[in-house]
């Protein structure tokens, strides 16, 4: 697996497509997978879709939710999701997500934009030549609106990761992603 820092820089331009002021998502420290819980190193540190890993991890289909989209109809689309465990609504991963829908063929570019299913079951539904490479892997303190979308408190110490998939050879997609699990630390 290989992996390729983020700058700080990057993530914060990620972040900034929704939050002018980031504090609102959370802070951000870089962190070591060896340094990760169990749980959230095993939601996290991988090169496969989030979409499966977590449907996965929890033993049930997610279903997502926009929170937010910026340029729905241009080739630079990104959305602001939440992915929700279906059995109880319950959010599993927080979601920022930035495409070039040019180098995917127009339906599939379609049904990203219907949000009727998550990312990742569309590009493999419609078997598009795919590989994600894990960028980075972060530890976020949840800020207030983080921890609103999640369901959890202000200060708790949340995982996450930024990654890029390539789609049919070209980079496609870049994915900042926070998952929820019972081993994260409660608060900071």
């Amino acid at each position: 697996m290989q992996h390729y820092s983020m700058t700080a820089a990057e993530l914060d331009a990620l972040v900034a497509l929704f939050y002018p002021d980031p504090s609102l998502l959370g802070e951000f420290q870089w962190i070591h997978q060896d340094a990760l819980p169990p749980l959230s190193r095993k939601l996290l540190a991988h090169d496969q879709h989030m979409t499966v890993t977590v449907e996965s991890f929890h033993r049930d289909e997610v279903d997502v939710e926009a929170l937010a989209i910026n340029n729905a109809d241009s080739s630079q689309y990104r959305r602001k999701i939440v992915l929700r465990r279906r059995r109880d609504r319950q959010p599993v991963l927080f979601g920022i997500v930035r495409m070039d829908l040019t180098v995917m063929e127009p339906s599939v570019a379609d049904e990203i934009r219907q949000l009727g299913k998550p990312l990742g079951s569309i590009l493999i539904a419609h078997n598009v030549l795919r590989s994600v490479e894990l960028v980075a892997l972060w530890e976020v303190v949840a800020g207030n609106d983080l921890a609103e979308i999640l369901n959890v408190a202000a200060g708790t110490v949340l995982f996450g990761r930024t990654a890029r998939i390539y789609c049919n050879g070209e980079p496609a997609i870049e994915l900042l992603e926070i998952v929820t699990s019972d081993d994260s630390p409660k608060t900071n």
